[in-house]
């Protein structure tokens, strides 16, 4: 346990590791053929710690790692003995983990604040990585990151009522770890430039970690400029909560790469989903249990590029009140059936709205009622030819979509924009320098 920040500490060599860690941190030894030090953070962390970035340095995630104990679902009366955590984490820093039962949990109550730049992000990934041991299709190495609020959900227990203290529910991937509450406008800090890499692991049936696990986590967090790549589950799952979500990149996720659950009411823009050649399922599977309130998910500005095969590229299971604008859905021949569809709607108490919306596959819908849904919108293009280039920036057909004119009136976080798709042009470069793997010459 710590509650002040690291001190100061001696520095090898600029091109070896740091001689010792930061006081607090285990020395766990050398990684990376002896160049960097291992310096192995306390698994419960409470009060303020200030990760820095020092040469020689990288820190390992070793077992569940917690920020914070849980404070509960009442946002103004916490559990009584509760401490808190405030992890800040400085710019450039790297975490790896070494095995599935490696991860991060910012429990109710506490904060994270992992704010890195464009030129240096701050990395989340495996010791394989690290060790130069990984390829394009490395997933599941470590486990990943969970951060849980206490907004609203609507997985409530028995009769409670949701947006109560008492509704709450335990969350995916993590033993007797609860998440959800009374409060929309929770505060969970800020992920900035963040990328999280080869992450994801299978604790039993239905019950992973993905990349990154949003629960219950309110409007007041930022999120925004975040890559997960090749999470052996999803790369994002968001469970309930009014978080929005901005500048997102989802590439090579095995599962699905963006997954919501359990209410969510919230809006994400400005996105890039790519899967890779030999993995991923579904780019989009939203769903919810059947009880209101349904989860509301609004995607602006997204450009979803997917393979040939998998699952439908856009999944709306069940519970679900689904908008998209100004987004482009493609992926190319080869695929069959589910593995060569944009849209699936499967679920009764399930819709979708679609405004500027350009779709690309061998097969547009699958069934009636998604073909219905997106013919009842504006601007909307079922069967067009993808003049993508460099694989998510548009081209002459996406750009001749008129886009949605009016988006900040759908969501106050969304920004109106005169376009469709994740990327405008080639001058629209809010995804270069802190990402991998999008580009040849920067692979993750």
């Amino acid at each position: 346990t710590l509650a002040k920040p690291v001190g100061q500490f001696s520095a090898g060599p600029a091109a070896g590791p740091a001689e010792n860690c930061p006081t607090g941190f285990a020395n766990v030894g050398t990684v990376a053929g002896g160049t960097l030090r291992a310096c192995q953070l306390p698994n419960r962390i409470v009060g303020n710690l200030v990760i820095k970035k020092l040469d020689g340095v990288i820190y390992a995630i070793n077992g569940q790692v917690n920020v914070g104990d849980d404070a509960g679902g009442n946002a103004s009366a916490p559990v009584a003995g509760a401490q808190t955590g405030i992890l800040t984490v400085e710019p450039g820093v790297r975490f790896f983990g070494s095995a599935g039962a490696d991860f991060l949990v910012v429990n109710r109550g506490s904060q994270i604040f992992a704010e890195g730049t464009a030129s240096d992000p701050i990395v989340f990934t495996s010791r394989a990585s690290v060790e130069g041991q990984t390829n394009v299709d490395s997933i599941g190495q470590w486990g990943g990151v969970v951060i849980l609020g206490r907004a609203p959900i609507s997985a409530c227990p028995g009769s409670t009522v949701s947006g109560t203290p008492e509704c709450q529910a335990l969350i995916e991937g993590v033993n007797n770890v609860f998440y959800g509450g009374n409060n929309p406008n929770d505060n969970s800090g800020r992920l900035r430039y963040v990328r999280v890499q080869h992450s994801g692991y299978t604790i039993a049936a239905n019950n992973e970690l993905n990349g990154i696990t949003f629960g219950g986590v309110g409007r007041a967090t930022t999120v925004d400029h975040i890559q997960v790549h090749n999470s052996s589950d999803d790369g994002i799952e968001i469970f309930g909560g009014t978080v929005n979500l901005r500048h997102i990149v989802l590439t090579g996720n095995d599962d699905d790469s963006l997954d919501t659950d359990t209410g969510w009411d919230g809006a994400a823009q400005f996105g890039i989903v790519v899967q890779r050649a030999n993995g991923g399922d579904r780019m989009n599977e939203w769903s919810a249990i059947r009880r209101e309130p349904y989860s509301k998910p609004r995607i602006a500005n997204f450009t979803y590029v997917g393979r040939a095969g998998g699952g439908v590229a856009i999944e709306l299971n069940q519970g679900t009140q689904a908008s998209f604008y100004n987004t482009v859905v493609t992926r190319p021949a080869g695929g069959s059936g589910n593995g060569a569809t944009c849209l699936n709607i499967a679920d009764a108490n399930t819709t979708g709205t679609f405004h500027s919306v350009f779709f690309s596959c061998p097969i547009a819908f699958s069934g009636a009622t998604a073909e219905a849904a997106f013919n009842a919108g504006t601007n909307n293009v079922a069967n067009g030819t993808s003049t993508l280039t460099d694989t998510f920036i548009n081209g002459a057909n996406e750009s001749a979509v008129p886009a949605f004119s009016n988006l900040s009136g759908v969501h106050p976080f969304f920004q109106n924009v005169d376009y469709i798709g994740g990327v405008k042009n080639a001058a629209d470069t809010w995804w270069q320098g802190w990402t991998c793997g999008l580009t040849a010459d920067k692979p993750c």
